[in-house]
């Protein structure tokens, strides 16, 4: 399957809402376009006394509403454009969940799982260093993404701290608890992505007890929106990683399966489950598919074939642009990832807060306020659709790209 340019979906989705909103042309142009780019490319020693220099971008899309908020990952696949998207899309996932960040990105181009730990933590501290004058509290914080983790950014947070000579605990978000990380962080942004299929679900009438889900990609997202599905009483029936997929028609134990996954790293070899096409488990008759993957999963190409009642995007960009229209005529009740996703994010704000205070919360209390968020955000978006007849990815776009564009209006240009 040929990658898409991300930047230029992203770009389209942008246009599509822009274009119902009316927008100033010169606020339009505004925020069409990235604030600050920076390409870095770095030498790190490796194990065998040899060095090798690594490629790394960190863009600013747009700040007007707070500090730049976005992950790192660590990809072969990285590139400018993929950033530039990615950077793009955390603004509107931000302005959607309504919480005072603006939307950034970065990325290393390197294979991580080549690179052994002290690798890996050369590679972080040199990344660090060399955007460092980007990134603050007030001004860019990065989290994790693709390939990255908690101990990354543990990593990561110690650099600049030693750099400034005390503890900077909101540079970054999603550390570890120990290091000033926030409890709920870990399975936020799958319990986020269930809460908004309960939302959905609610608003359609259908009942998830018993509702057949298939889950693709069991990382972080996909598993912890598996398991929160099956605790609200969905079947999996279908799950994939980067070594295959499983089906089992009758449901998989998502609970044991997480647990093989973290002694085994991978599905493969699950026996609870027989083997199916990663592909064509996209297309098993389902009620809820939640792609958890990568970018450009569903395309025009398999969307035909793509029927479950909810599609909730669990990854950044799981589907192109020409692929919606076709899943909305198949009656497809898509949340997109910018609203279905944001747990996240919503929940490293909360860990933010909390670095700046000094002051840290129950993992009850995060979760209260994360449901509180989530639902909210729902509704606003589902009645942005009602009211303008459109599918809820465009309505949460007009949403975030108002709250911005409002904003924008309101903050005035300088000088």
């Amino acid at each position: 399957m040929a990658k898409k340019n991300q930047w230029e979906n992203a770009l389209r989705q942008y246009d599509n809402a822009a274009d119902k909103l009316h927008l100033e042309d010169y606020i339009r142009r505004q925020l069409r376009t990235t604030r600050r780019e920076i390409a870095v490319h770095f030498p790190v020693q490796m194990d065998d006394g040899k060095v090798r220099v690594f490629t790394g971008y960190r863009v600013h899309h747009n700040t007007a509403r707070g500090p730049a908020k976005g992950g790192i990952r660590y990809d072969l696949d990285v590139t400018r454009d993929e950033v530039r998207a990615l950077a793009m899309w955390m603004t509107w996932k931000c302005a959607v969940v309504d919480i005072p960040f603006g939307g950034g990105k970065g990325g290393v181009v390197c294979d991580p799982g080549k690179l052994s730990l002290h690798e890996l933590e050369g590679l972080t501290r040199r990344y660090a260093t060399e955007i460092a004058d980007w990134i603050g509290p007030e001004g860019d914080i990065p989290a994790p993404d693709v390939n990255t983790s908690p101990q990354v950014m543990a990593w990561f947070m110690d650099t600049i701290s030693v750099h400034h000579g005390h503890i900077e605990r909101a540079i970054v978000t999603g550390k570890p608890v120990q290091t000033g990380g926030s409890r709920g962080r870990v399975d936020a942004t799958g319990r986020g992505v269930t809460i908004t299929i309960a939302e959905a679900a609610k608003f359609l009438g259908m009942d998830l007890n018993g509702a057949r889900a298939v889950v693709q990609g069991f990382g972080n997202v996909g598993s912890w929106s598996a398991i929160h599905l099956a605790n609200l009483g969905a079947k999996i029936i279908a799950v994939s990683d980067i070594s295959g997929a499983l089906y089992n028609s009758k449901g998989i134990d998502v609970h044991a399966l997480h647990e093989y996954v973290a002694k085994n790293k991978i599905i493969e070899g699950f026996r609870e489950a027989e083997k199916v096409d990663p592909m064509e488990m996209l297309e098993l008759d389902c009620e809820v598919l939640v792609p958890a993957a990568r970018e450009d999963q569903i395309t025009e190409e398999n969307a035909p074939r793509i029927k479950p009642r909810i599609l909730a995007e669990g990854a950044n960009g799981p589907t192109t642009p020409e692929a919606d229209p076709i899943l909305r005529d198949n009656g497809v009740f898509l949340i997109p990832d910018i609203l279905a996703n944001a747990g996240g994010v919503t929940v490293s704000y909360f860990e933010w807060v909390q670095g700046l205070q000094g002051y840290f919360w129950t993992e009850q209390e995060v979760n209260d306020r994360l449901y509180r968020v989530m639902t909210e955000s729902f509704a606003a978006v589902n009645a942005m659709a009602q009211k303008h007849k459109v599918d809820l990815r465009i309505a949460a776009y007009m949403v975030a790209i108002d709250r911005v564009a409002e904003t924008t209006r309101l903050r005035g240009l300088y000088p």
